[in-house]
């Protein structure tokens, strides 16, 4: 059952959950300096349905609950490497593919007016290629060392770990960079007023793939990798 109704105020909605903010940020509902009035007054005031908020909310609500019960930061070694696959890998091969065309035709359509589209274009593409790369060699040659490593603690599978950890945590680097790049050139994924659906499409996926890259990215370097990391500078 969720903790929220329209009663609760927005403010104590977002202490209670940050990831909410996200949420009203795209609303644009003040959760800072005016969050301290009701939901219902607050959605009603932008001109939203309160019930579809409230509905909004509890689904990050159902979000948060999910991800504190398996808190990947504390799971095993083992565990955590079948989180990362079958969440965050799982994602970049169902998303990337899915999201080409799309980001192939706005850049096609909107180029000419808005040339910053082309360069999306060829980072994402840069980026399709390199996080697809990067997630396959992961699961077919460093997953299955640091498994034996888990399992056998040997110190020659711990050194044969050290390049190809180097490696990895350089490409997330990259991909990073690219990411920040994309952020940068679109604004914040800021879309034009007379934007078509496309556009808005494109860009909302840009920024949850940012959003989900991120999080993957922090829970190899500093969660999965970190005992390799410290143990083998």
């Amino acid at each position: 059952m969720s903790q929220f109704t329209l009663e609760t105020q927005v403010s104590d909605i977002v202490t209670a959950i940050p990831q909410t903010a996200d949420l009203f940020r795209t609303l644009r509902i003040d959760y800072c300096c005016g969050g301290k009035v009701p939901l219902e007054e607050a959605a009603i005031k932008r001109k939203l349905d309160p019930e579809a908020v409230l509905e909004q909310l509890k689904h990050v609500e159902s979000e948060f609950i999910n991800y504190q019960e398996s808190r990947p930061a504390s799971l095993t070694g083992l565990e955590l490497m079948d989180y990362i696959k079958h969440k965050h890998h799982a994602f970049l091969r169902d998303e990337l593919p899915a999201m080409t065309p799309y980001v192939t035709k706005l850049a096609r359509v909107h180029g000419g007016h808005h040339p910053e589209l082309l360069r999306v274009e060829e980072i994402f593409a840069e980026l399709k290629k390199e996080l697809l790369e990067h997630t396959e060699d992961e699961e077919q040659n460093v997953f299955p060392l640091m498994s034996e490593y888990f399992t056998e603690q040997g110190h020659e599978i711990s050194a044969a770990l050290k390049q190809q950890i180097t490696e990895l945590v350089d490409e997330h680097e990259q991909a990073g960079n690219l990411l920040k790049e994309l952020r940068e050139i679109t604004s914040d994924f800021g879309v034009p007023a007379d934007a078509c659906g496309t556009y808005r499409l494109v860009y909302q996926r840009l920024a949850n793939l940012e959003k989900d890259t991120f999080e993957h990215i922090h829970l190899e370097n500093n969660i999965l990798f970190k005992p390799f990391r410290t143990g083998l500078q």
